[in-house]
Formats: structure tokens, sequence, C-alpha cells
């Protein structure tokens, strides 16, 4: 049987150019992230330069990231948007990927970046769709710790729910009426909330 290939398939087109440069270590790495302003996710030795999203990316992943920094306060879990590094190990190949927002609860054994996550949200943009819904759900999946795998559409009011209870079956929310249960942490988020001030189909104004 052919082992899975958990390394991303396009990465050219998920993440924008590849460095050119030979294979680096992970402490190589971390201290170049540590001296560049541009972000970069690390495919097994490789990295890849990230670009910046839209404005109504910006508005749906902080929709989301306020509504869970609320709830979880004073609890033991804390919630992260995009500028805190998620680090997985599978097969022996390493992996740093930036999600648009996490939730890790308990101590972190390294401030540089996480490795137990409970939540994961990822919000959908055309150059890391595909990824999105392939290659990290993968990867993802394979984090004892997650519990649920959440995207997040750009283009349409639809929020998809993965959970590792449903066997990751996907349940695809697709009203600003409909509510998202964040089970993880016992959220109820509606998508009216998510998509606030980014809808993408806004009512008619009367003449």
């Amino acid at each position: 049987m052919m082992e899975e290939d958990h390394r991303v398939a396009a990465p050219a087109v998920a993440y924008g150019a590849r460095v050119k440069r030979d294979l680096m270590s992970i402490e190589e790495y971390l201290e170049f992230e540590e001296s560049t302003p541009i972000r970069h996710e690390y495919v097994a030795g490789e990295i890849f330069a990230m670009s910046g999203g839209s404005r109504k990316h910006a508005l749906i992943a902080g929709n989301v990231f306020a509504a869970l920094h609320a709830h979880l306060r004073g609890s033991p879990c804390s919630s992260f948007i995009n500028d805190f590094k998620l680090h997985l190990d599978i097969n022996e190949s390493k992996f740093f990927y930036y999600p648009d927002v996490m939730v890790a609860c308990g101590p972190q054994a390294d401030d540089r970046f996480c490795t137990n996550p409970r939540l994961i949200v990822e919000v959908l943009s055309p150059p890391t769709e595909r990824t999105d819904r392939r290659e990290k759900a993968s990867n993802y999946r394979q984090i004892p710790t997650l519990e649920e795998y959440v995207l997040v559409a750009q283009r349409t009011a639809e929020v998809t729910i993965y959970r590792r209870s449903e066997h990751w079956a996907p349940l695809i929310l697709s009203s600003l009426e409909e509510t998202a249960e964040l089970r993880s942490i016992e959220l109820s988020l509606p998508l009216g909330q998510i998509y606030e001030g980014a809808l993408v189909h806004p009512p008619r104004v009367s003449a």
C-alpha cells in the first residue's frame, strides 16, 4: 500500500512563491521567521511566503477571534489569531502553519508555536481554498487534541464544521439565520455574527 503523502500538493498556489533556498531545519526556520516581516509556512524543510489577506478575510477572521476570545476569558483555553504558528509532526515530516484562528487549552510547551489545538478555523480565499479543504484538512486530523475544524467561506455565507466525534463528516451551514455550534469550546456562534460587516450579498437599499 502506498504511504499517504501529507505534504502540500500544490504549494506554489496555496502559499505564493516558494523561497528558493536549501532545505531548512526547524531551528533555522524559527530564527528566519523572527528576522523577516513576511510570514512563511514550513513544509518538510521548504518554506513558502504567505500573501496578505483581503479586507473581507480580515473582518471575518477578526469577528471569529473576538467571539472566541470573549467566550474563553477566564478559562484554561486561549484563542490565537493568524500570527501564532501551529507545529505538526506527521510521518517524520515537520510542518508549521499559521491558522487564521486557533484555540488551545492548557500550557504550551513552547512560546513560539502551538502543538495542541482543540479548534482550528480557516477563512477560505482563492489562493488557499484547495489547500485548506484538502492538504491542511488531512494534516490537521492527525493532531490528537483537535476536536473541530471549521472552514468559513468569503464569497458566500457558508460555514463547514468537521468534528472528530462525527468521523470528520462535514456539516454545512449556509444561512445567516443559522448558528455554528462549536462544541469543542461550548460556544454557539451565529453566522450573522461571523459575517458582520463582511456580507457577501448585502441587502439592497430602497430608492
